[in-house]
């Protein structure tokens, strides 16, 4: 699977684990940046790795940050990306069948790198069930667009594809 990552400084560390852990695992894993842990801002590393998703460069997309949440909030703005933080693997598994997530936050303030391979496992083997959750992923697509969410746009939009 191709997978984009990308972390600020306070992230580094752990997404240089993650990178190692998909590698090793045979996936083809791109990294947006950042490239040390001198201090940097992540909106643009999550921005840069949350569009290779969205434009189809890559399947999903791991973010890490100090706390998970702001490379999370800055994936959610780009079109056809969904975006968690996921604390445990859980969590994690729960976002996929139900949410089909493309995106996983982690925080390295909270998890070393062995704590966030099941996540990571969980985010990467877990599939979308479809059925009811296919017609909330259309809703939230049509609020991305500027609707009021109780519309789908088409149901002939994948998961994942913007759809404005």
């Amino acid at each position: 699977m191709r997978i984009a990552v990308a972390s600020d400084h306070a992230g580094y560390a752990l997404k240089e684990g993650v990178k190692a852990a998909l590698l090793a695992d045979g996936h083809d894993v791109v990294d947006a940046g950042t490239t040390s842990d001198a201090s940097t801002d992540y909106p643009e590393y999550a921005a840069r790795a949350a569009r290779m998703v969205s434009e189809g460069d890559a399947e999903r997309g791991v973010l890490v940050c100090g706390s998970g949440n702001g490379v999370t909030i800055t994936a959610n703005k780009i079109a056809g990306i969904r975006a968690v933080n996921a604390h445990d693997a859980d969590e994690a598994a729960m976002a996929r069948k139900h949410n089909g997530i493309n995106v996983l936050g982690l925080s390295q303030a909270r998890l070393s790198a062995d704590a966030a391979a099941p996540i990571v496992a969980a985010f990467l083997t877990t599939a979308f069930e479809g059925g009811r959750h296919e017609r909330r992923i259309l809703e939230i697509a049509d609020v991305e667009g500027g609707g009021d969410g109780t519309a789908p746009v088409s149901a002939d939009i994948p998961p994942g594809q913007p759809t404005h």
